[in-house]
């Protein structure tokens, strides 16, 4: 009888144990939800001014979100995200500072789940990455970053943000031909439910994008071509 009254305490302390982790894991992605549904309203939003007024609110939000789950890979990747979006309306060195802070989160991230939000740690790390100056201004590094650009495509190969951006980089490395490629399939990755509206514009920015590199493409074809129709021309004589 002692021994059936002890496995019950048992069970029923594992399940209070187990729907106390649901119940934090519920609560964890309502509240990533919500900083990312804000996030993405002040990001796409068209006026600056008020841009610059939500994110003092949002860095808050996302600080406070670490301090509750700082075991979490979660919060650590919403917070570096709202950090670097805000860097833009901070002065150079100061943002720089802002931004060595969010490469730490960020790795933190990864050391804890590199899969958590699909791969999102890579994805934003491998950005800032190609988009700061190298040593000795910042940490920029093509090489690192096209590296944790192809993680998150390991992680998420149909995510929206893995190819847009990656694409990007390319893009901006005059690989037209690989970029148009990730661009296209970032404008027919499926929408997640719980980042509509942030997915909906990304995958607008990317059908722009695509047409541009088409066009770039096209514009170097044609230019190839004067210039060798110029230079056998010019050979004639």
């Amino acid at each position: 009888m002692l021994y059936i009254l002890c496995m019950y305490r048992a069970t029923i302390v594992v399940f209070l144990l187990l729907f106390s982790a649901q119940l934090q894991a519920s609560d964890l992605n309502a509240s990533i939800a919500s900083l990312e549904s804000a996030w993405a309203a002040a990001y796409y939003q068209n006026d600056e001014a008020r841009q610059k007024q939500a994110y003092p609110e949002l860095l808050k939000k996302a600080a406070e979100l670490v301090s509750r789950y700082p075991n979490a890979a979660e919060p650590k990747i919403w917070q570096a995200t709202v950090m670097s979006t805000n860097a833009a309306f901070e002065s150079s060195l100061s943002a720089l500072s802002t931004l060595e802070k969010a490469k730490k989160l960020l790795e933190e991230a990864i050391s804890i789940d590199p899969k958590a939000l699909d791969g999102a740690a890579y994805v934003t790390l491998g950005t800032l990455y190609y988009m700061l100056p190298g040593w000795p201004v910042s940490f920029g590094d093509d090489d690192m970053a096209e590296q944790l650009l192809k993680a998150s495509l390991e992680i998420n190969p149909d995510g929206i943000d893995a190819n847009y951006f990656y694409a990007d980089f390319l893009l901006r490395q005059d690989r037209a031909t690989e970029a148009e490629a990730f661009f296209r399939k970032a404008t027919q990755a499926p929408v997640r439910k719980q980042q509509a509206f942030a997915d909906t514009q990304l995958q607008n920015e990317a059908r722009l994008a695509l047409a541009h590199t088409q066009q770039r493409k096209a514009n170097t074809g044609k230019n190839k071509f004067q210039s060798l129709f110029t230079t056998a021309a010019v050979n004639s004589h």
